[in-house]
């Protein structure tokens, strides 16, 4: 199996510095401008089956690289949506202490665990596929530390 990652594009929330986790978030101008050149980059890779997280900034994403890819499967799926980050969620950056995580927040193992079932799934049903998957940041790294074999604090 073929794996691509990607990220969303640019959100309003990122501009201002806004933690979204399980928040749909909106691409901005900009975030809608990267998901359009990101699609413009792909559109000559085959792509089998693309799977996208379900929130919206991932979604929107995913379907800029749908218009080129019409034949395409896509899934829209829980298990690449960022990680949950609890109390956090909604904050600015600014007001947010990275060294006091709140027990709400998702740990990173349980996002490894997360990404590990859907990509052991995945390769299952499309062992010889390309695949997109469009994610976000902390999701794709989880991701990264799972093929890598690396431990959750790979991920920081």
């Amino acid at each position: 199996m073929k794996l691509i990652l990607t990220r969303h594009g640019e959100t309003i929330e990122n501009q201002n510095k806004i933690v979204q986790g399980h928040l749909p978030g909106k691409l901005s101008k900009e975030g809608i401008q990267q998901a359009k050149k990101l699609a413009l980059r792909l559109k000559d890779e085959k792509l089998d089956y693309i799977y996208s997280s379900d929130l919206a900034r991932a979604a929107d994403t995913a379907k800029e690289i749908l218009k080129y890819h019409p034949d395409t499967s896509i899934e829209f799926v829980e298990e690449l949506r960022e990680g949950d980050l609890g109390s956090f969620t909604g904050k600015n950056k600014k007001d947010i202490d990275w060294n006091n995580r709140p027990g709400d927040m998702e740990p990173r193992e349980s996002m490894r665990k997360r990404v590990k079932k859907l990509l052991d799934s995945v390769y299952t049903k499309h062992p010889n596929a390309t695949i997109l998957f469009v994610g976000h940041n902390g999701i794709n790294k989880a991701l990264i530390s799972v093929i890598l074999n690396k431990p959750a604090e790979y991920m920081e």
